[in-house]
């Protein structure tokens, strides 16, 4: 076989591996770029979820005024997940948690308004939880959706042969959005008054 041949066979093996390389490099980019978008529009409804939280609270303060071990919860609750927010070394576990503690506290709020019929027929406060509930639900299907992006990125730079290009560009797997096990306990309210709730942890 000629020289010449075997240099052709070289360069088209040359471009073949280079375009399978790219191929395989623009997909991982492509992937990890729908996790960052997917975590992005959590992040927004995350922020819109803590905003709306003081009016709710103050809602509710207006008609269960001495219920304040509820208020605070809620209060350092929604502080600590803004910090997690505004941390840039918070892990997504970290902030996950946060947020749970955060619908925790949002469970005690709900079930102390429970306890004042006036409250529930404010047509503020069903406003609010109306908002709050459409926000939620938003948070619970972009959650997912992330969840699901993350697995398939995360598969992907594992499989092989795509983990070689993978290992070779510094592609990381990339973090779940999902509580510890204990921030994701959720509280058991008990009602053994009506005007006062206990919340047992």
């Amino acid at each position: 076989m000629s020289g010449w041949i075997i240099a052709l066979i070289i360069i088209a093996l040359i471009v073949v591996i280079g375009v399978w390389i790219i191929g395989i490099y623009n997909s991982l980019v492509g992937m990890r770029n729908r996790v960052g978008n997917g975590w992005s529009q959590i992040d927004v409804l995350l922020k819109q979820r803590a905003d709306l939280i003081p009016n709710l609270v103050e809602t509710v303060k207006g008609y269960a005024g001495h219920e304040s071990a509820v208020f605070t919860q809620v209060t350092q609750a929604r502080a600590g997940a803004m910090a997690a927010a505004s941390d840039p070394n918070a892990t997504l576990e970290q902030r996950a948690a946060a947020e749970q503690q955060l619908s925790n506290a949002m469970v005690n709020l709900r079930a102390t308004a429970e306890a004042y019929p006036d409250l529930k027929a404010n047509q503020n406060f069903m406003d609010l939880q109306d908002q709050l509930r459409q926000i939620e639900d938003k948070i619970a299907y972009a959650r997912q959706f992330y969840n699901d992006v993350v697995l398939k990125y995360n598969n992907r730079i594992m499989q092989v042969p795509t983990n070689i290009i993978a290992g070779m560009f510094h592609f990381a797997p990339a973090q779940y959005f999902a509580a510890d096990e204990q921030s994701r306990q959720v509280p058991q309210v008990n009602f053994t008054n009506p005007a006062t709730p206990q919340v047992r942890f």
